[in-house]
Formats: C-alpha cells, structure tokens, sequence
C-alpha cells in the first residue's frame, strides 16, 4: 500500500504542478506533510534545502529523499517514477498541439494566468522558511545568510551554486 500512496502523491503533485519544480514543491508538501505526515513541517524544509544545494531538478531529489525514507529503494524508485511520468507522457502526447498552436492567444492567456498563482505559491513557501529559519537559527544568522546571499546574487553577480555553497559552509562552520 505504501508504493500506491508514494506513487500518488508525486504523481498527482507532477500532473498538476504546471511550471515545473517550484510549482509543485507546495504540492508535495502539502501531501508528504499534511496528508500523510512522512514528514514534519521543519524537516520537509530541510529536504527541501537540501535538494536545492544538489544539482538536478529539485523535484526528482526529494522524491528520491522521501520515497527512500519511507519504502527503501524500491520507494525512491517508485517516487522518482511517479516524477518524471506526468511530464513524459504529457510531452510525447501534446508535443504535436503545442508546435502547432504555441501562437494561439488562448495558450499565450493560460500562460499568463497561472504565473500570478505560481508566485503566490512560492511566496507563501518562502514565508514559512523564513519564519521556520528565524525559529531554528535566530534572526542574526538570518540576516547574515539572506544579506549576502542577496547581495552575492544582485550586487556580485555570483553563480546561486556559489551562493548555496558558501551558506551550506557557513552552516557548517557556525552551525554544526
């Protein structure tokens, strides 16, 4: 029963989730958190950090973490199947649409329409990392570690590995 459920949640999540990783990482969490409680809220969010300082699509990453942590391998590999299907299958069928109506006023509107929803998602998954951050590590290293990554990013034009790097030592370094 377990595989029927790790299936589900990514592959209901990936279906649904238009625009890729940062859209369905609230959808996931909602199902690995709320419905079927694998995973406490801090530690969905520190799988999530994890996943993004490793290359790779964030999505196959945590579903590789959680379908492994809840089934062993045979669950990881379940869940990173369930990942990838909606997309693969949804490519090779609207492949020949999309080429063909990629045009269209009704495809160019839908696009614009699910930006705004997309970024209301990812806002309020930031909102509670910052405030689940500000709880865990207090707000000086908050400050520290949102300043300059922002300034790294803005001001340096640094590459965001960098960034994610300097704060995965950071972190370790003050920390640990």
């Amino acid at each position: 029963m377990i595989y029927l459920e790790i299936f589900w949640v990514f592959f209901i999540a990936n279906f649904m989730g238009y625009g890729g990783g940062p859209s369905i990482i609230p959808l996931i969490e909602h199902e690995v958190v709320t419905s079927f409680e694998w995973l406490t809220g801090y530690e969905f969010a520190e799988v999530l950090a994890m996943g993004n300082a490793l290359p790779g699509p964030i999505a196959v990453k945590m579903a590789a973490f959680i379908g492994s942590s809840q089934a062993g391998f045979l669950g990881a590999s379940v869940a990173i199947f369930a990942t990838v299907a909606p997309s693969l299958v949804m490519m090779l069928a609207l492949m020949g649409l999309l080429t063909r109506y990629k045009d269209a006023p009704q495809i160019k509107r839908l696009t614009q329409y699910i930006r705004p929803t997309i970024a209301v998602l990812l806002a309020d998954i930031a909102l509670r990392n910052f405030i689940s951050t500000w709880n865990g590590v207090g707000w000086v290293h908050l400050l520290i570690l949102g300043g300059g990554a922002l300034v790294c990013l803005t001001k340096l034009k640094a590459h965001p590995a960098l960034v994610v790097l300097g704060a995965l030592i950071y972190g370790a370094l003050l920390l640990g």
